[in-house]
């Protein structure tokens, strides 16, 4: 059965599940009925970041704009541009056992696409969650259920994969930031053009 977790909880996935080496982290959302005048197109991203906690190169950011590291460890699937239907939205594999040596954590985000112009913000979003399956057994293993209401960010960091002792763990973190994708870009320590 899945550890359902709250905001700030941590869970040992290595540990609890020995062997395992590939996950899918699955990300979905709803978006409510308010008329902004335009779709709404969230995506999900991955950093893999160091010790430092930023990048240590643009191609340990994976996104709709570069969907597979070069070490073949974070895969993200493909962007979905409009959130319909049911279960996840977006999915990103993760090969575990490929994680380049440098990277200690894989910080997982979902931005919501030209917000600004669009009129929008996580608070027109429910029902927003992270999910972590073992994709050898197709068995669901942690789940996080943001809850809140981000009612003037444009990104929300949802959780992270990290290791610890040379275990495997997953972070429920939930935490906002308003400047969309290049205020996440920037705190990772990836350079936008705008």
């Amino acid at each position: 059965m899945a550890i359902s977790l709250r905001k700030g909880e941590k869970v040992d996935l290595t540990k609890k599940n020995p062997g395992l080496k590939k996950v899918v982290v699955g990300l979905g959302w709803d978006v409510n009925q308010f008329d902004t005048g335009g779709a709404f197109d969230l995506d999900a991203a991955a950093f893999l970041l160091d010790a430092s906690g930023k990048v240590s190169k643009q191609e340990d950011f994976v996104f709709y704009g570069n969907l597979k590291h070069p070490s073949g460890s974070v895969e993200h699937l493909g962007d979905n541009l409009t959130g319909g239907g049911d279960g996840d939205d977006e999915q990103i594999k993760v090969d575990l056992s490929k994680v380049p040596a440098g990277v200690e954590k894989i910080a997982f985000t979902v931005t919501i696409y030209d917000a600004e112009k669009r009129m929008q913000n996580f608070g027109q979003v429910s029902n927003a969650f992270i999910r972590i399956v073992d994709e050898e057994k197709n068995v669901e293993l942690t789940r996080y259920d943001l809850g809140e209401d981000f009612s003037i960010e444009t990104a929300v960091l949802f959780g992270e994969l990290y290791r610890h002792s040379g275990e495997w763990k997953f972070n429920a973190i939930g935490s906002g930031y308003q400047g969309g994708l290049a205020a996440l870009c920037h705190s990772f320590g990836i350079q936008t053009t705008d």
